[in-house]
């Protein structure tokens, strides 16, 4: 690793340790890619992912209120622990450079997802992923190496803000990974793959959208999720932006709703664990 990509990361697990300590929070990471060799695509299709696809339709809990869970507890119990990271042990060996943008994104957000679960796996009970690693200020696991790619240690955080947003630009990836709290956009019922990526990016935007864990209008007043506010810069930089982002995804009600808000009111974010 090159000192500029050493600094790069440096900056990045900075704001992380910020944007994810709470309240308190000063600044979320920004966008910006720890190495060029990153852009390299090719055209290989999906990976093998039969493992994962098992685990999520053995473990995960959709529940009436629009929020799936995990039974992690269970999982726990049957050994599915082993079996899955035995499968991410797998999966580490794709070279993402030999496949297609669409395979290489859906497998990004597979790794990041399935690696986060392992974590909570790994320390399984706790009550928030923050307290997973993360030192003594339980500040969580997004800035420790648990993955190596190409012969490159990496944190979560490198995926995400490091690979993910400066690559592809898109916002909708804060729907495709999870960071198994109770605030997060659910994890997906099945694995993501190239075929349906955009597709699916779309009904996961929608269905977070229109759940209260990311916005709601009451008494004209409009409550948002702190991922909109963390990352204002890939929602349009501004508060407009931000409403613009909800009303394309909004259903009738919410649309009608987000017509009469001029602003935010109030952000907020749950970071009790998403577990069944």
């Amino acid at each position: 690793m090159t000192m500029q990509t050493f600094s790069r990361r440096r900056a990045l697990m900075l704001g992380a340790a910020f944007s994810l300590a709470g309240p308190a929070a000063m600044a979320a990471p920004r966008a910006k890619l720890i190495d060029d060799s990153w852009w390299a695509t090719g055209s290989g299709g999906d990976p093998d992912y039969g493992v994962w696809a098992e685990f999520l339709k053995t473990y995960l809990r959709p529940g009436s209120d629009g929020l799936t869970r995990v039974a992690y507890g269970q999982a726990q119990s049957d050994g599915a622990d082993r079996a899955l990271r035995s499968w991410l042990g797998q999966t580490q060996q794709t070279d993402p450079g030999t496949l297609s943008p669409a395979a290489q994104r859906a497998w990004w957000y597979n790794l990041y997802n399935a690696a986060t679960v392992d974590l909570v796996l790994s320390e399984f009970p706790v009550s928030s992923i923050k307290k997973v690693k993360g030192g003594l200020f339980n500040t969580g696991p997004w800035d420790e190496d648990v993955l190596t790619v190409n012969g490159v240690a990496m944190c979560l955080n490198d995926i995400e803000h490091g690979i993910l947003r400066p690559i592809y630009r898109d916002n909708r990836v804060h729907y495709a990974v999870n960071c198994a709290s109770v605030g997060c956009p659910n994890l997906k019922a099945t694995p993501w793959i190239a075929a349906t990526l955009d597709a699916d990016l779309n009904s996961a935007a929608r269905d977070y959208v229109n759940n209260p864990r990311g916005a709601s209008v009451s008494g004209g007043k409009l409550a948002v999720s702190k991922i909109y506010t963390w990352y204002d810069e890939d929602f349009g930089g501004s508060e407009a932006g931000i409403i613009a982002h909800l009303k394309q995804y909004a259903g009738p009600d919410l649309a009608a709703a987000l017509g009469a808000v001029n602003g935010i009111d109030e952000d907020f974010y749950d970071w009790d664990l998403n577990g069944a």
